[in-house]
């Protein structure tokens, strides 16, 4: 795992080569662009690509963040609080469980991480109402609704310093340079 990934839920998946900035990920995702801020600035889904280091940058998200965003806001749809869904992105990386492979389950209180069917039946038996998100058609979803917003080619180099990594950007698109 690189050092940019280290506290983030990895999920390899999508084209590692090309990143999303955050006004493309709010419209992609459907959130504003000040929930996407605060998200990133409080560490609840940060850019893989590059953060925004003071004025004149711009986060650079990978797809693979686009999916954890979108992931937090079905849960924040579902009723679950911001504090709860945080709550549960930590729990996760604690694991070190796969997001990719979870489904999530919400009561609109409280969210689960589901290994198999039989936790699932055993939910539904005590009579609570459950709200299951899959995480693969989210992806799927995601991965044709992405090809119709602009990406930036990304090309890794050397760190200069610390464990900051360096990234450079070849804007292949005239109309996302700038």
């Amino acid at each position: 795992m690189a050092q940019h990934d280290v506290g983030q839920l990895r999920l390899d998946v999508g084209d590692e080569a090309e990143g999303f900035r955050g006004p493309t990920v709010c419209k992609i995702v459907g959130i504003s662009y000040r929930q996407l801020d605060y998200w990133a600035r409080t560490g609840l889904v940060e850019p893989s690509y590059r953060r925004a280091e003071g004025s004149g940058t711009q986060r650079l998200y990978s797809f693979d963040d686009v999916v954890r965003i979108k992931v937090v806001k079905r849960l924040l749809d579902t009723g679950v609080s911001l504090q709860k869904v945080r709550l549960a992105v930590d729990e996760l990386r604690r694991t070190g469980g796969s997001l990719a492979e979870s489904t999530l389950i919400s009561d609109g209180t409280s969210v689960y991480a589901l290994d198999d069917d039989q936790q699932l039946l055993d939910l539904l038996r005590k009579g609570q109402g459950v709200f299951a998100l899959a995480i693969d058609p989210v992806v799927e979803e995601l991965r044709g609704e992405v090809t119709a917003f602009p990406t930036e080619r990304v090309t890794a180099t050397e760190p200069e310093t610390g464990d900051q990594p360096v990234t450079v950007v070849d804007a292949t698109d005239p109309a996302v340079s700038g």
